[in-house]
């Protein structure tokens, strides 16, 4: 619902797509603190995963010896990565990770987040040039997911392990100037040796500012795919424009994403978006999605009625034509096709207080289906047509519920402390997948420009999983969009 060069490495040289020349192109690697055996990297262009190799005495004291992968970074930032050594390496102190630093000179400040070889994890700093480092150990050893932000002078590192939320580690203060250097590192704890590291899902995320709620100024988009077998997400397409909410086709040969009020279909082989066609309906917003046939497109768009701009349901075929009105009333944002076509599900307000609704496909009269005080959101049916999955506020939490399509039987889905929106089951119906803001978001509020989880969990209950931190929030994964094999998601993450 809506409310409102790369430059030479060695001998490796990489032909980058549009895409990845968009997000690494600015990346680059050099020594510091002139370790005896120099380090390099390699970049899969495909996979978008880096390879680390480096060596140096160590990250510690009053001077460094690593390899960097880095690049200039002005202002507030996150930088986010996965990680992981390869092979069993020689030396237990080795350490791998990612830095903050002010100056490529050896006794720089800096702060780091650093993963030892025997799975010491530690928050490393040095508040003056020439100091001695600092050190702030985590409890959990051996994470799969390290993250750095800057907000202003201060610093805090977070981690993630079997993919449970963020746990902070740590933060400190330390004055680095306003443009830093911020990256990837290596460090072998010994200088006649050197180590491997894999960096992937590797992003550098600029969040809007404290008064820029996303609306004022739509940020620029970044349209992900990730794999949810391996957790590899790709960038497949940058714009400065802001996009929203993409639907995976049937055949599973594109996307349909809004943006501007108009909708696009992006084709997955060719990396380029077309306008479709709604004829005079272009004030379309992020709650779309395709019938299970693939046939016909249903579209959510402000239309003026009674001297009002509500949101109002509209079908359309998939690749564009008129569009037929369905609901009568607005506002009306669409969330769910019935698998057998007849009827399209949606959040409503009516009388002050929004609801979930259903209405045959062609129109006609509305059926309520939930009726609790405060907002329920989101409602999309399973692909056996057996429940229709919504998030409600009814507890004081955003949480994921489920019930009949009738109505009936409505049962808690999570249980948890974060505010959990658009569950998604997945085409072979056993997982759903949605997002989930942190607590201190509103309940009843789903925003723009927010650090935000990507969760899964079976859809008969059991362990939730973050498969992917991102900024991002309203427009990320309002609709229906994995793929038709149940293996990949579509998503939109946002940076300025």
């Amino acid at each position: 619902m809506v409310k409102n060069t790369l430059l030479p490495i060695l001998v490796f040289l990489i032909s980058f797509t549009t895409q990845a020349q968009q997000m690494f192109q600015n990346y680059d690697g050099y020594d510091v603190g002139n370790p005896k055996l120099k380090g390099n990297f390699k970049l899969d262009e495909k996979m978008q995963k880096f390879e680390l190799q480096g060596a140096g005495y160590n990250v510690w004291f009053e001077r460094d010896e690593f390899y960097f992968v880095s690049q200039e970074v002005e202002g507030d930032f996150i930088i986010s990565a996965n990680l992981d050594f390869i092979g069993k390496g020689i030396d237990p102190h080795r350490k791998i990770g990612l830095m903050i630093r002010n100056s490529k000179e050896e006794n720089a400040i800096y702060m780091d987040g650093a993963v030892h070889g025997d799975g010491l994890t530690s928050l490393q700093y040095r508040e003056k040039n020439g100091g001695e480092t600092l050190e702030k150990s985590a409890e959990i050893k051996d994470p799969e997911f390290v993250q750095l932000e800057r907000k202003g002078n201060e610093f805090i590192f977070r981690i993630s392990k079997d993919g449970q939320p963020l746990t902070e580690v740590g933060k400190v203060v330390i004055e680095t100037g306003e443009t830093v250097l911020a990256g990837m590192f290596i460090s072998s704890h010994n200088e006649v040796v050197k180590e491997k590291a894999d960096f992937w899902n590797v992003r550098i995320e600029k969040p809007a500012g404290e008064n820029v709620d996303g609306y004022q100024k739509p940020s620029p988009s970044r349209l992900e795919v990730i794999d949810l077998e391996t957790g590899l997400r790709n960038v497949i397409y940058e714009t400065e424009t802001h996009i929203e909410a993409p639907n995976w086709s049937v055949d599973g040969k594109y996307l349909i994403y809004n943006s501007g009020g108009k909708l696009f279909k992006f084709d997955l082989k060719e990396k380029k978006p077309k306008e479709i066609y709604t004829g005079d309906i272009t004030a379309n917003n992020n709650d779309h999605g395709i019938s299970f046939d693939g046939k016909t497109l249903a579209i959510s768009s402000s239309t003026e009625d009674d001297g009002k701009n509500r949101s109002i349901i509209y079908t359309v075929p998939v690749d564009g034509g008129t569009p037929e009105r369905v609901t009568k009333k607005g506002p009306s944002y669409w969330h769910g096709w019935s698998p057998d076509g007849n009827w399209l599900t949606y959040c409503a307000e009516r009388n002050g207080n929004y609801d979930v609704y259903k209405i045959p496909t062609k129109g006609g009269t509305e059926i309520r289906l939930t009726s609790t005080e405060g907002l329920d959101d989101g409602p999309e049916y399973s692909p056996d047509g057996k429940y229709i999955y919504f998030n409600s506020t009814r507890t004081g939490m955003m949480q994921i519920w489920r019930m009949k399509p009738d109505g009936s039987d409505q049962e808690q889905v999570t249980f948890d402390n974060y505010q959990n929106w658009f569950a998604h089951p997945s085409p072979d119906g056993k997982q759903l997948i949605f997002i989930s803001y942190l607590p201190e978001v509103p309940a009843g509020s789903h925003p723009r420009n927010k650090n935000v989880m990507l969760r899964i969990m079976p859809v008969g209950g059991g362990i939730i999983e973050t498969v992917a931190f991102l900024y991002g929030g309203q427009g990320t994964i309002n609709v229906p969009s994995w793929s038709p094999d149940s293996k990949k998601v579509a998503f939109v993450s946002f940076t300025y």
